[in-house]
């Protein structure tokens, strides 16, 4: 088994009901029937999550909100919003995915499996919810909640959260775009929903310059991500140099969801997990913890998850290392606006 490689996940995870519903139990469990027929759930340490308290839900959360839930779920279900279906079962299973990327959050600070990398296989997902209303199948801020836990127990005062999910991470970017201790880097289709991540939004007051968007347009491929994060993402996390690294990772951008226009292959968030990893092996001893977003194609999904863990792994088992198609002119143009707009923080 590696020492170095982990993920979250609990069969409690499928009590979120959503009946027929892009976001259902099926993308959990075909990936964990991947990731158990290529032998990766026995190379890797599988690690149980705990609940979230609701202490630590209000980290990020308006205590207001957090009953406006559990009441929806004591009546027995009902609408968060037009997009977002809760179940009796839907408040417990959301503080089950706060709590595991919390838990794997503890167990890359130093738990006694000295683990570097772990991937939260959660549902319900979390990087549109707000601190007073969720929207967009989210519930809690799985990842912004995590973030606040390693400022909070560890201290830190450096974290990066790169969001690839193919929709803009709208509610991590409210929840710090005033605190310059959490540099939030957002790729995402535009125009798309939710509408937001244009390249000005920067973050505010203290925070300005520690949101960075990177709105990509319809059809960006493998080599236009990569191309996006070597020129924008990395000279900007090598300059904040995170002390943990922290990834919103949907799979929605794969060519083949049902809910996006983009083209990165399974392959394809396997070359990004390479880049995420070394950003951390320089600057936050290795450590990264990624938690499930997006992604509604359950084969993609499953697919492209068994790539990360490839990458974890660094076995490479597969993928092409070189950019096997060239960057769109399209996204060249995109990049340097974006470049133009972010040197007035960094030196990019």
């Amino acid at each position: 088994m590696n020492t170095s490689a982990g993920f979250i996940y609990h069969e409690d995870y499928s009590r979120h009901d959503t009946g027929a519903h892009p976001e259902s139990a099926e993308r959990l469990i075909c990936t964990m029937r991947k990731l158990e027929a290529c032998g990766m759930t026995k190379k890797v340490k599988r690690i149980l999550p705990a609940k979230a308290s609701r202490e630590q839900v209000e980290y990020v959360h308006a205590d207001t909100y957090v009953k406006g839930v559990e009441a929806i779920c004591k009546r027995g279900g009902g609408m968060l919003d037009l997009d977002t279906p809760l179940c009796s079962d839907t408040c417990d299973t959301a503080l089950l995915a706060a709590g595991g990327v919390i838990k794997g959050v503890d167990e890359v600070m130093g738990g006694s499996n000295n683990l570097k990398h772990i991937f939260a296989l959660i549902r319900p997902p979390g990087h549109h919810a707000y601190p007073n209303r969720g929207m967009g199948f989210c519930i809690f801020n799985n990842v912004a909640i995590a973030a606040e836990h390693l400022k909070r127990k560890y201290g830190l005062k450096r974290i990066l959260i790169l969001d690839w999910d193919v929709h803009h991470g709208n509610g991590t970017q409210d929840v710090f775009f005033e605190d310059p201790s959490v540099l939030c880097f957002s790729t995402h289709q535009y125009p798309h929903y939710p509408g937001t991540g244009w390249l000005d939004e920067v973050g505010r007051d203290e925070g300005r310059g520690f949101t960075v968007n990177v709105p990509l347009p319809i059809g960006t491929n493998d080599a236009g991500y990569l191309y996006a994060l070597n020129s924008i993402l990395v000279p900007i996390a090598m300059e904040f140099s995170p002390e943990f690294v922290l990834v919103s990772a949907g799979f929605d951008a794969h060519t083949a969801d049902p809910l996006a226009s983009m083209g990165v292959t399974s392959l394809g968030f396997g070359l990004f997990t390479d880049l995420i990893t070394e950003i951390a092996r320089k600057n936050s001893k290795g450590r990264v913890v990624m938690a499930l977003e997006g992604g509604y194609n359950p084969d993609a999904v499953a697919e492209s998850i068994l790539s990360v863990f490839n990458s974890f792994l660094s076995t490479g088992e597969g993928r092409e290392r070189e950019e096997q198609t060239s960057e769109s002119e399209r996204v060249r143009k995109r990049v340097e606006e974006i470049k133009d707009v972010q040197r007035e923080y960094w030196d990019i």
